[in-house]
């Protein structure tokens, strides 16, 4: 029987490995969620692993797919996570199931990964989308809150917080106890780098 841990075997573990630690590193430069970070790097050399040591008894790229959501939701069935932390976990992942069943030769492998963490990169700089934060907050001035004062609501909200608050979206109006819920959206100032 044929050793599934060979030269080919290695590469393509190091070039995972490599690209998933780069692509997390950009991720961790914009969240600062170090526990995240350290997870989806585990994570992606795991579902490297399983598959890539499943693969060589004939496991389809389907079934590796079904791995996929199996790993998923085992993992993260009891937390709670963003949009941006479920994106990078599909990228670890798609990276994983690319480099353990993919028929490609290994520099198509490292290109292919390569434009995955640039893609990434570019997305999270202001280069192609302004950096934008938004906030809730319970406001009190409930004669701001109407839709002929928004240049006031804002103007207030911009002194207030000291952020550069450029829309704001009424959430509630509690007239009961005369305040509203806001969600301000406002620009991030300064820039990370990977």
């Amino acid at each position: 029987m044929e050793s599934a841990v060979d030269l080919h075997f290695v590469i393509r573990l190091i070039i995972n490995t490599v690209s998933v630690f780069v692509l997390i590193r950009c991720y961790y430069a914009f969240s600062r969620h170090r526990e995240n970070a350290a997870s989806f790097i585990l994570f992606g050399v795991g579902v490297f692993l399983v598959t890539s040591l499943l693969h060589s008894v004939t496991v389809t790229m389907g079934f590796a797919f079904g791995l996929f959501a199996v790993f998923s939701m085992l993992r993260y069935r009891t937390e709670a996570l963003g949009i941006k932390e479920m994106t990078y976990l599909f990228l670890v992942i798609a990276m994983a199931l690319l480099a353990a069943v993919g028929t490609m030769q290994h520099y198509e492998l490292a290109g292919l990964n390569l434009l995955i963490i640039l893609l990434a990169r570019v997305l999270e700089t202001r280069l192609l989308l302004p950096r934008h934060g938004e906030k809730e907050v319970e406001y009190e001035k409930i004669e701001n809150v109407h839709a002929r004062q928004q240049a006031v609501l804002i103007a207030d909200l911009r002194e207030r917080t000291g952020l550069d608050v450029f829309r704001v979206d009424v959430v509630s109006i509690s007239y009961l106890r005369d305040t509203a819920m806001l969600r301000m959206h406002f620009r991030l100032e300064g820039h990370n780098a990977c």
